[in-house]
């Protein structure tokens, strides 16, 4: 029986930013895990280094680079030491990003309270800070002739989410930068091996979002997780190792023909239309 393992991510040098929060810290963890050569990049460097080391002791390979994905002399820097240590940079996986409370509307707010100084910031480190990197890498990859990008969107980019207009904002536009460039590589960069992907990860419960779905007791649902499964088919929140199977797939042969693409991680959050209980035939 033939295997050639499409799968197979092995000796791959992948850097990830946002390496040091929750998701991306265990999604570095399992790549690392599956053979891959790991940079992780972050702002909070002891944070990444402390990881690093913790992978390099289970018989991993990874180092652990401070860096901030809006600057752009950080940032190159951060390629040049992964070449150094690894000799060459096969891919890189944008996952930086977050929120502020501050470009939320609050519960007795209303959209127009916003200070757009926070909106800002929440696009910023979400678009500039997938875009930059990105520019970064491909001057890179087209001088090697190959390369693959992933970004990270949300599932508040496809369904916009009430009280979050920065975040859903920023999301979208990560997701229309990563339709755009798979085009634009292969313009500006024309016989060179450049993939650009995006994942979109749904409602996953982890230490920075578990007060929002679930009440101080830890297993009554919030009234905003209550929503959130009641348009869940799957019926329940996913777990930052449920990103890894769909990565490695874009990581790899397995995806070589994908480009340009959006892989919806959500427990099918983003096919249901709201209309009609999912619990009963109507």
């Amino acid at each position: 029986m033939h295997n050639d393992n499409k799968f197979d991510i092995s000796g791959q040098v992948i850097a990830v930013t946002g390496a040091g929060g929750v998701l991306f810290g265990a999604v570095s963890k399992a790549l690392a895990v599956r053979g891959a050569k790991v940079a992780l990049l972050d702002l909070l460097g002891d944070k990444v280094e402390k990881l690093a080391a913790e992978i390099n002791a289970e018989g991993g390979q990874a180092i652990g680079i401070g860096c901030s994905v809006l600057d752009m002399s950080q940032t190159s820097q951060a390629l040049r030491t992964i070449i150094d240590k690894f000799g060459q940079c096969d891919a890189l996986i944008n996952g930086a990003g977050g929120n502020r409370t501050g470009a939320c509307v609050s519960p007795d707010g209303r959209f127009t309270d916003l200070d757009l100084n926070e909106l800002d910031k929440v696009f910023e480190l979400n678009y500039k800070g997938t875009f930059l990197p990105t520019q970064v890498f491909c001057k890179y990859f087209a001088e090697q002739g190959h390369g693959n990008v992933i970004n990270t969107s949300s599932m508040s980019a496809l369904a916009p989410l009430t009280n979050v207009p920065g975040y859903s904002n920023a999301k979208a536009a990560v997701t229309n930068f990563t339709q755009w460039l798979a085009v634009q590589v292969k313009v500006d960069f024309p016989g060179t091996d450049i993939r650009v992907n995006e994942i979109a990860p749904g409602f996953l419960d982890t230490t920075q979002n578990h007060s929002l779905l679930f009440e101080s007791d830890n297993r009554t649902l919030t009234k905003r997780g209550e929503s959130i499964l009641a348009h869940t088919p799957m019926g329940r929140f996913g777990n930052p190792d449920e990103l890894v199977g769909p990565l490695i797939m874009l990581l790899s042969k397995a995806g070589s023909f994908m480009h340009g693409t959006t892989i919806c991680i959500d427990g099918g959050f983003n096919a249901y239309s709201g209309v009609g209980p999912l619990n009963e035939k109507t």
